[in-house]
């Protein structure tokens, strides 16, 4: 999860990722900012984030964004 939040917090230091429940709701993840984390994500965690993975319910969170990628780990 720490790497995570990493990845998120270098694109938004001035969010609490750790509390947030609304990055897309909210409007605080932009589709640019989505680009830059998928392409993150799938870098440092060896995964990939199909179209149909891309809700924004997936992204709302971190939490629910790593629940994401530990489901696409455990597929490997």
């Amino acid at each position: 999860m720490e790497a995570l939040l990493e990845i998120l917090r270098s694109l938004h230091p001035e969010v609490d990722f750790e509390t947030c429940g609304r990055l897309i709701d909210g409007r605080i993840l932009d589709s640019f900012d989505l680009v830059s984390i998928i392409a993150e994500v799938e870098d440092r965690f060896g995964v990939v984030i199909t179209a149909e993975k891309i809700t924004p319910e997936r992204f709302n969170s971190a939490q629910a964004l790593y629940a994401l990628i530990r489901e696409l780990e455990d597929k490997d």
